[in-house]
């Protein structure tokens, strides 16, 4: 399952504290020096499915500094903890409101600050004080809670009303392996494919009354907010093509306006189980949008060939 929003508290690790100690043999202190806490990082992780890791967590803490010991040993500064998220997440401090956002493969970030290691007696030491009897307390680590909100990173989206055709299409120009049935709602989290380095992202179905809540698809219209053309998948088997499309026009309108802005082309699909006069009709329904129409069919060779030349050439086109 894709987690794609996660809350959580991090907790960066408390430093250690110093340590009260005394020679055995000779005058003078030798409290060692507590270690410092470990700090959170967040780097990239290649695993879209990283966040399944975080799901269950409510906290999650680094490792605290050792205290400091006898014969001035320093304690061990504890390890840092790197969390690892994948491109395209958008982590959001609760409090401060401060976010971080992972857009390359060689982002990282420091989200926790851990607590610094207290003196022992030994660093406390002074001509007027030769026998302190007192260490410092390590400071604690930062602790924050967080809102991590996963947006996928494609070029391109493919959207339309439940059980379009929109996943047989992704699984036949990619190497992708999606749920497939006869009925809507098959599609339950948004499913990735990749055409010569070209990644496709197919959205769970949008219906009437997306935005207010119904059905699945509009919670994940964030991973389209950034790609660069949608595809608009309606089945010939639509009685009203045209009012389809305008109906999940005006459900991203309501999610977010600036989808309407992003280049579409409206894929026509399904186009073996209707006759040539049938599709034709469909096209004429279509053409009044002014929009490029591609008639598709996971059946029809020549014009699946057509669709990826169109991923693979978009401005060709």
């Amino acid at each position: 399952m894709l987690v794609t929003e996660v809350n959580i508290i991090f907790k960066a690790g408390d430093g250690g504290n110093g340590k009260v100690s005394f020679y055995k043999n000779r005058k003078g202190p030798d409290g060692g020096n507590g270690g410092d806490g470990a700090n959170i990082y967040v780097s990239v992780s290649p695993d879209i499915y990283a966040l399944r890791l975080l799901k269950k967590a409510t906290i999650i803490k680094a490792e605290n500094g050792q205290h400091g010991m006898a014969n001035k040993k320093n304690g061990k500064n504890g390890k840092d903890l790197e969390i690892k998220l994948p491109i395209g997440t958008v982590i959001t401090d609760k409090n401060s409101q401060k976010t971080y956002q992972i857009k390359n493969l060689h982002d990282r970030f420091l989200l926790c600050q851990g607590g610094k290691g207290g003196l022992g007696n030994w660093e406390h030491r002074s001509s007027t004080n030769v026998t302190p009897l007192y260490a410092q307390d390590g400071a604690k680590g930062e602790q924050k809670h967080f809102h991590i909100n996963l947006k996928l990173i494609a070029d391109f989206g493919l959207i339309g009303y439940p059980n379009a055709g929109k996943s047989s299409l992704l699984k036949e120009l990619t190497k992708a392996k999606p749920k497939i049935g006869n009925y809507p709602f098959t599609t339950l989290e948004p499913n990735l494919g990749e055409l010569n380095g070209k990644i496709l992202a197919d959205i769970p179905g949008l219906i009437k009354g997306a935005s207010k809540g119904k059905g699945l698809g509009i919670k994940f219209l964030k991973h389209i907010e950034k790609v660069s053309l949608i595809f608009h998948c309606i089945s010939c088997e639509l009685k009203d093509p045209k009012n389809s499309y305008l109906i999940i026009r005006q459900e991203l309108k309501k999610f977010n306006p600036n989808l309407l802005n992003i280049p579409e082309v409206i894929l026509l699909t399904k186009t073996d189980l209707k006759s040539k006069k049938e599709i034709k009709h469909c096209l004429n329904d279509l053409k009044s949008l002014k929009i490029k129409i591609l008639a598709t069919s996971i059946h029809d060779w020549d014009s699946l060939k057509k669709l990826k030349n169109l991923i693979l050439n978009p401005t060709l086109n």
